[in-house]
């Protein structure tokens, strides 16, 4: 099961419909998530909000979930799901130009996370922040709108991606087989 944690996207529908073709999940509001929660998960989606962090007390979040960096089972943010990891582990957060549409990424990093898609591949933003890469991790993919366009930690199997694979067509549903191959592979290992 993959637990889908909601942290108040109307995008939401759109990850458990990308992920029921995979698996059977669970979603949980943000708030209500726990250690506890995460007991038979394969891995774990943080979505985005309807949030600002530039204009929000993060540290709320923050104290919160410093659990999270412990786990050892897989984890993706998305949008804000990818901000709050990035700061997590010691990211800033910052303003840049509102964006709404489809951007080119380009990857520069091979990832299994990365598996079978192009160099190069449109998803669909909707966010005005981002933040700066976190020690520890590495940038797999970027963007002419957004530098942080998509993360991995370097020992965990912890990743984010800026932009909305769930509304993204076929490049985000693969995106989303690659995670769920991750996870499967990580509950083998």
């Amino acid at each position: 099961m993959i637990l889908i944690v909601d942290c108040g996207s109307q995008k939401t529908p759109f990850i458990e419909d990308c992920i029921n073709e995979l698996d059977d999940y669970l979603t949980i509001p943000l708030m209500e998530l726990n250690i506890d929660s995460i007991e038979s998960c394969k891995g774990i989606i943080l979505s985005g909000a309807p949030l600002l962090i530039t204009e929000i007390n993060m540290e709320i979040y923050l104290s919160k979930f410093q659990w999270l960096k412990e786990l050892k089972i897989p984890i993706m943010g998305i949008c804000f799901g990818h901000q709050l990891i990035g700061m997590l582990f010691g990211a800033y957060p910052s303003r840049i130009r509102e964006d709404r549409d489809w951007q080119e990424i380009e990857i520069l990093i091979d990832d299994d996370f990365l598996d079978k898609l192009p160099t190069s591949f449109s998803m669909m933003e909707d966010h005005c922040e981002s933040i700066s890469i976190p020690p520890g991790f590495d940038l797999l993919a970027t963007s002419d709108a957004c530098v942080n366009e998509m993360m991995r930690h370097q020992k965990k199997l912890v990743y984010g991606v800026q932009f909305h694979p769930e509304v993204s067509g076929n490049s985000g549903m693969i995106l989303f087989q690659n995670f769920y191959n991750i996870c499967q592979a990580h509950m083998k290992a």
